[in-house]
């Protein structure tokens, strides 16, 4: 984990509810405490959160509201209604509330979509168990379902991980984007993911073939891009163990 990827996960952060036992939010808030500048950016986000909410609490409906607009009503008098002094407090305490809401929206990045979150969030998720579309141990048939269901299906495996028995395969989406994933079946209840995604829906992807290790939970993850296709594979045991599978 990085400070980039630590920050659009603790973005997402609510105390108070289930996400401090998440592991992603877990291993995001114990980075922010061995991070000292993010531990400050994470504590000044917390404050604005923090004085946005109380401000919430403290709007009160105002005073004779209810009288004020049933003294108003005058069945046979179509009245100039935004005159009335029921409407004009009620519409201030509108518009403090819509000021609070700009304020709150515009201090919020735009939908997190970097690579990092991508793999992060796809390889979580395998962690926690994907239910598969497909499930066969016959490659052949994962690629012509990926196919069928207009997902990517010309993807490249590396020859070791052709020589593997497949688990199944299954049509992801990110952000509204297709993602295919294929899963291959290492015997004792281990598997290895391969996620492909169109490079161009990844602004920043990895740019070259070799691939790159990170550890992201319990899984060791590579990624690399091939022509207009970019790939992650999750696995477990560590950098060696899955380098095994994308050699020659």
């Amino acid at each position: 984990m990085d400070d980039r990827l630590a920050k659009e996960i603790l973005l997402r952060y609510r105390p108070g509810t289930a996400d401090a036992s998440d592991t992603e939010f877990a291993e995001a808030l114990e980075y922010a405490k061995r991070d000292p500048e993010l531990g400050r950016w994470f504590a000044q986000h917390q404050a604005f959160h923090n004085t946005i909410r109380d401000r919430f609490k403290q709007l009160q409906v105002p005073a004779g509201l209810k009288e004020n607009i049933l003294a108003g009503y005058r069945p046979a008098v179509i009245p100039v209604w935004w005159q009335q002094p029921a409407f004009q407090a009620l519409a201030a305490a509108a518009a403090i509330v819509l000021l609070l809401g700009v304020a709150l929206f515009w201090s919020q990045p735009r939908e997190v979509s970097s690579f990092a979150a991508f793999q992060s969030r796809l390889v979580r998720n395998a962690q926690r168990g994907y239910a598969m579309d497909l499930t066969t141990t016959n490659l052949g048939e994962i690629r012509q379902y990926l196919a069928e269901q207009g997902a990517y299906a010309d993807y490249l495996l590396p020859a070791p991980l052709e020589k593997l028995p497949g688990d199944g395969g299954a049509v992801l989406r990110w952000h509204n984007k297709t993602v295919s994933m294929v899963c291959f079946d290492l015997g004792n209840h281990n598997d290895l993911y391969l996620f492909v995604a169109n490079r161009a829906d990844l602004p920043d992807a990895p740019s070259a073939s070799e691939p790159h290790f990170t550890q992201i939970g319990k899984l060791t993850v590579a990624s690399w891009s091939t022509g207009d296709r970019t790939y992650v594979l999750a696995g477990p045991g560590d950098e060696q163990f899955v380098r095994r599978y994308l050699g020659p």
